[in-house]
């Protein structure tokens, strides 16, 4: 009997996809992680042996994506090689293992269905079946169950994943709770750590910024994870200190080549941007478990200045791609993140090392983590470049990450205003934090060099907080030790957490609206910070100095009035009971000393 060429190719073709789909029935899957709402879920599949270093490149040439769905929702969560699937203990760097993780928002029955995918850089294509059939576990479906969250108290597990709502603060999805950050954003490089494997210790670039993170050894506890045989416990202990101070966030560079540091990278080697150090980031992933575990916010910052234009000249193309795909698979499903796109970005700089990015390129940055992180977490830019091109309805920027440059942080407060102000003029609600208050050569000093820290609780703490800013995270300047770059000892500032904490409790614990509020300067003719939820509940933050008589002329009925002092964290005398009719009139403070105080006022 004799076949057309045409009707030959299609019966070739259906063998080989009985053929695929018979392989893909038997490969087996492994579900690992508790399987609970909110928790991370890991299914590993044996796919194609294979190496960091293969020549057919593993990271670009295969594409494993996992569509997960319960009733109308739909996750297509991206995959990644995973060695020998335990590379974080083993430091392989081959085998024959394919991993993904999904965060379910639901209990019950979650199906799931595979895509393998194989061919010249389908990683990084635009549409969803590139290539061909990998074989394996392509087309392969399989349902597990999820109960509810068992978790609770600062575990975000319990709290659920941190959105954003189109308001000016994120909310958590299980607990509908608003979100108040305070945290540290230096050092930049805290993950040029010399517990983590990779050769950026020895490879000649600024080997000598690579930390130890000793004086937090002792933060580690029994029961606290690490890595080979104790590895890692210095940083851990880090981030348990963090937690214990009550601050909730924490930021890093992922990738520095270029820049101030050039340790910290998700690569295998500093000048292949196309080979990802598959162990490494398995180490880093069980830092980022363990700051889940804490309440600790991932601020990732993808960029920096000196290497925004490294990949692709600042485009969104292949390397780019491939980088920001890497991102999300390994770490997106952690709950409470915000993807940075670059610090200090866009043109500003009299020289630039790399390219900079161009309007275009900056929109097209925050348009492919729309468009792929399956979570739609919170986007934001860093200036650098002022924000005035993001404004227009095509970007997908969620919000800001500002930066300011005096000393004294007395421009923080505007800042804030400023940018909420252009952002509703141009029909955007932004969430926006004060990520870098101050300037490069002080800013949050040491507690040594100045324990008090007025300037920063005021200006900057308390001056971002009455402007509307979801949160603060701090800079140090590179004229004292602990710097930016230096910083191996988070207790060097331990006496400015306290008066994080203090903030963040001010408005937790008495249940204070503040994503509610609105910034209501010019209610009286001193310059204090107010937020106002119309006449109901208004914060007024009173200075330091000498002030005029405060008379609130918007505000009439009965209220309630305590004195907070920042500093302290104590309210100071007794709840005082004003009646106004023509405007409140606003006593003097409980003392004459020249401080700062908190005046909470809400009617009764």
């Amino acid at each position: 009997m004799r076949f057309s060429s045409s009707l030959l190719l299609t019966l070739i073709s259906l063998c080989f996809l009985v053929q695929a789909t018979s392989v893909a029935q038997e490969a087996p899957v492994t579900i690992t992680g508790e399987t609970k709402k909110w928790h991370k879920i890991s299914l590993t599949f044996e796919g194609p042996e294979t190496e960091e270093m293969h020549t057919y490149n593993p990271f670009l040439n295969y594409r494993l994506d996992v569509t997960f769905r319960k009733g109308d929702k739909r996750y297509i969560v991206p995959g990644y090689f995973a060695a020998d699937g335990e590379a974080g203990e083993s430091s392989a760097s081959k085998g024959n293992k394919w991993r993904v993780h999904f965060a379910p928002d639901e209990t019950g029955e979650w199906q799931y269905e595979v895509s393998f995918r194989k061919g010249g850089n389908v990683a990084v294509a635009d549409h969803r079946w590139p290539g061909e059939s990998a074989g394996f576990m392509d087309g392969q479906k399989g349902s597990f169950q999820v109960a509810e969250t068992d978790k609770s108290g600062q575990d975000f597990r319990g709290r659920g994943r941190l959105q954003f709502v189109n308001q000016s603060f994120l909310r958590f999805a299980e607990t509908g709770e608003y979100f108040l950050k305070a945290g540290v954003d230096a050092p930049e490089n805290i993950f040029a750590y010399q517990d983590f494997d990779g050769d950026f210790k020895t490879d000649g670039h600024k080997d000598n910024f690579i930390k130890k993170w000793e004086a937090h050894v002792s933060d580690w506890k029994t029961g606290d994870p690490s890595w080979q045989q104790g590895k890692g416990k210095g940083l851990i202990g880090a981030l348990n200190y963090l937690a214990a101070k009550g601050l909730n966030a924490f930021s890093f560079l992922t990738l520095n080549i270029a820049g101030d540091d050039r340790n910290v990278f998700p690569y295998v080697h500093y000048d292949n941007y196309e080979r990802m150090d598959v162990s490494k980031l398995d180490q880093w992933e069980i830092v980022f478990e363990h700051a889940d575990r804490l309440g600790l916010f991932l601020h990732f910052k993808t960029s920096e200045v000196e290497n925004q234009g490294l990949l692709d000249n600042g485009d969104v193309g292949p390397q780019r791609k491939l980088y920001y795909r890497e991102l999300i698979a390994r770490f997106g499903h952690h709950l409470a993140l915000n993807w940075n796109i670059g610090e200090e970005n866009g043109l500003w700089m009299k020289q630039d090392i790399t390219p900079w990015q161009t309007t275009t390129q900056r929109l097209a940055c925050a348009q492919y983590f729309y468009d792929n992180d399956p979570y739609r977490h919170h986007v934001v830019i860093h200036n650098g470049q002022q924000f005035y091109d993001l404004l227009g309805p095509e970007s997908k920027y969620t919000g800001l990450s500002v930066q300011t440059n005096r000393e004294d942080f007395a421009n923080v407060h505007g800042a804030v205003l400023r940018w909420r102000r252009l952002a509703k003029a141009g029909k955007k609600k932004w969430a926006i934090a004060v990520d870098e208050p101050g300037d490069h050569r002080y800013s949050l000093v040491p507690d040594k060099i100045n324990p008090d820290h007025d300037n920063a609780r005021q200006n900057a703490l308390w001056g971002a907080l009455m402007a509307g800013a979801w949160g603060i995270e701090w800079y140090f300047g590179y004229e004292h030790e602990h710097s930016d770059l230096t910083c191996e000892d988070w207790r060097s500032r331990d006496k400015m957490w306290d008066q994080c904490l203090y903030a963040l409790q001010f408005f937790k614990e008495n249940g204070i609206p503040y994503w509610e509020m609105e910034p209501k300067d010019d209610w009286t003719k001193n310059d204090d910070f107010i937020l106002a939820k119309g006449d109901s509940e208004v914060i007024i933050y009173q200075k330091r100095g000498a002030k005029e008589p405060t008379t609130l002329m918007k505000m009439t009925g009965e209220y309630a009035i305590r004195w907070f002092n920042p500093k302290t964290g104590q309210f100071v005398g007794q709840m005082q009971k004003v009646s106004a009719s023509k405007g409140l009139r606003l006593g003097s403070a409980p003392s004459n000393q020249d401080k700062d105080w908190v005046v909470w006022i809400k009617k009764m």
